[in-house]
C-alpha cells in the first residue's frame, strides 16, 4: 500500500475516534482516506452485563463456507490464475460447509486447550470481554485490530424512518441504499448513513434484521438476527479479519464475520446466521420501485456528516485493501467489485467490468436457474468525499428464473429488461413493470457487491464468470 494512502486511512481513524468519543463533537474536518471498522478490546464496557448462557452444541466445527454474498467490477490480471467462462462453470460442486444454520442444530465446537496460549500473542486485548475464548473455529492470528475501540463505531438499536418525500429532500438519486423487503415491507438504509454506524439492529416485517455494511470489503449483508429462541443485538467489535468487520452479539459476546455470518468466537461458534436478500441499489432505483417504502433517518442520536464518505479514494482500483495479511486471489485486481453468491455450494463471482459489458448473464445452473442483472446508475460510496459526486459502479440483481411454473429469458431493454416470452418489462430490483407479468416479482438470489480480495479470501474455490 501506497505511503500516502497508509496516511490518509491513519487520518481517517483519528477522525472516526474523536466522533466516537464524543457524539456531540462536531463531525470530521477534511479528507480521509480510511474507514470507520473495528479495533481493540480497549473501548467502553459491554452494553451486555448478563450474557445468556452458551448454547448447546451437537455437530461438527465450521469452516469457513461463505453464505454472503458480493458486487464487482472485474478484469483478470496477466499472471493470475485463469477465470473460468460461461461453459466451464460449475453446475453444482458443493464446497465442505459444516456450519449450522441459526435456525438448525448447534454444531459441536470443542473447547481449544492451548487458547490462552494463542491468546498471548494475539494482535487483539481481551480485558473487556466475557467472551469464552475457548471455543473457536478460526486461528487468532488472523485478527486485528482496525484502530477504534468496541462499539466505537456506534451501531443502530433504535433505528428511526422518514418517508420518501423527507428523505428526497437530502438524498440524491444516484447515492447508493441498500434496499429490504420483507413480508411485503420495503425500507432502504443509505450508505450515507450505514457507513458511519456499519450496524443497524431493526425489524422488518416482522423479522429481527440486522443490515450491516464493512466499507473496507464494500460488503452490506442483511441476516435474520434470530438464533434458536434468541434474538441478538449485534455491534462493531472492533476487530477485522481479512479486512472485514468481526461483529459482536450483546447476549453472549459471541463474534461473527460480517461477510459470511459465521459465529467465529465464543458460545455461538460454528453457528450460521440466515441471510436475508439484500440489494445495493441507487435511491432513485429504490423509490420508484417501492414508493409506499420508508428510509433509514439521518436521526440517529449522533453528530456525523452523512452523505459524506470518509474513506475518500480507498476504492480506487490501483489500492490494496486495508489491514489484509491474506495471499491474494491474482485472477482479479483486490479492489475489483464482484457481484458474489453461492448457488448449490458453489461460490460464484461475476465481476463488474464483465456484468457492465453484458448487462444480463443467464448462469448455467441445473436448479435454480439463475439471471445476474446489470443496471447503471449506482454512485461508489467509497469514491469521492461527496458520495453523491462519486463515480458510476452500477448496481446488481440477482434471481431465479422460474416464475409460476414457467422459465423467463431475459435482455436488455432500454434502462430496464425484458423477458423473452411474455415481453414483459423488468426493473434491477427483479419487479414486472409493465407487460402480462406487470406486479410479479421475481424470487431473489442472496448475493453481495463486495470487493474481490474479500469474497476471494473467505470463498477461495469461488468460480469467475469471464464472459460471454
Amino acid at each position: 500500500m501506497k505511503l500516502p494512502m497508509l496516511a490518509g486511512l491513519a487520518l481517517a481513524l483519528i477522525v472516526l475516534t474523536l466522533a466516537a468519543c464524543g457524539d456531540d463533537d462536531s463531525t470530521p474536518a477534511g479528507e480521509a482516506t480510511s474507514q470507520p471498522s473495528a479495533a481493540t478490546a480497549t473501548a467502553a464496557p459491554s452494553e451486555s452485563e448478563d450474557p445468556t448462557s452458551a448454547p448447546q452444541a451437537a455437530s461438527q466445527p465450521a469452516t469457513s463456507s461463505p453464505a454472503a454474498t458480493a458486487q464487482a467490477t472485474a478484469a483478470a490480471t496477466a499472471s493470475a490464475t485463469p477465470a473460468v467462462s460461461a461453459t466451464s462453470l460449475p453446475t453444482t460442486t458443493p464446497t465442505d460447509a459444516t456450519a449450522a444454520s441459526a435456525s438448525g442444530p448447534a454444531p459441536k465446537v470443542e473447547p481449544d486447550p492451548n487458547y490462552e496460549d494463542a491468546l498471548d500473542s494475539a494482535q487483539f486485548r481481551t480485558s473487556v470481554w466475557e467472551t469464552d475464548f475457548s471455543l473457536h473455529t478460526v486461528p487468532y492470528d488472523e485478527f486485528l485490530s482496525g484502530g477504534v475501540g468496541r462499539d466505537g463505531i456506534p451501531p443502530l438499536d433504535e433505528p428511526t424512518f422518514d418517508s420518501i418525500e423527507d428523505t428526497d429532500r437530502w438524498l440524491e438519486d444516484v447515492q447508493p441504499v441498500v434496499a429490504l423487503e420483507i413480508n411485503g415491507q420495503a425500507r432502504a438504509y443509505p450508505l450515507a448513513i450505514l457507513t458511519w454506524h456499519e450496524i443497524a439492529n431493526d425489524t422488518l416485517g416482522g423479522v429481527p434484521v440486522s443490515v450491516t455494511f464493512c466499507p473496507l470489503c464494500n460488503s452490506a449483508v442483511a441476516f435474520d438476527r434470530r438464533v434458536g429462541d434468541a434474538v441478538l443485538d449485534f455491534g462493531v467489535s472492533g476487530n477485522l479479519r481479512n479486512s472485514d468487520l468481526v461483529m459482536w452479539d450483546r447476549q453472549t459476546e459471541s463474534w461473527w464475520q460480517q461477510l459470511t455470518g459465521e459465529g467465529i468466537v465464543g458460545a455461538y461458534s460454528g453457528y450460521l446466521l440466515d441471510l436475508v436478500p439484500a440489494q445495493l441499489v441507487s435511491w432513485g432505483d429504490f423509490k420508484a420501485a417501492f414508493p409506499e417504502g420508508d428510509v433509514l433517518s439521518r436521526d440517529t442520536g449522533h453528530a456525523r456528516t452523512y452523505g459524506r464518505n470518509p474513506y475518500s479514494g480507498y476504492d480506487r482500483i490501483d489500492q490494496s485493501p486495508f489491514l489484509f495479511d491474506g495471499e491474494p486471489d491474482g485472477r482479479l485486481l483486490p479492489m475489483e467489485r464482484v457481484a458474489a453468491l453461492e448457488l448449490d455450494g458453489q461460490p460464484l463471482a461475476f465481476p463488474f467490468l464483465v456484468l457492465e459489458e453484458e448487462r444480463v448473464v443467464h448462469y448455467p445452473a441445473e436448479e435454480p436457474k439463475i439471471v445476474v442483472l446489470f443496471q447503471p446508475g449506482t454512485a461508489s460510496a467509497l469514491d469521492k468525499s461527496n458520495i453523491a459526486s462519486s463515480r458510476d459502479v452500477g448496481a446488481t440483481g440477482v434471481f431465479e428464473t422460474e416464475l409460476d411454473g414457467q422459465s423467463l429469458t431475459f435482455r436488455v431493454n432500454g434502462d430496464g429488461f425484458v423477458d423473452a416470452e411474455t415481453g414483459s418489462t423488468w426493473n434491477v430490483l427483479g419487479q414486472a413493470t409493465s407487460g402480462p407479468l406487470a406486479g410479479k416479482s421475481l424470487t431473489p438470489v442472496v448475493h453481495g457487491n463486495h470487493f474481490w480480495f474479500a469474497w476471494a479470501a473467505f470463498a477461495p474455490d469461488v468460480f469467475v464468470y469471464q464472459g460471454q
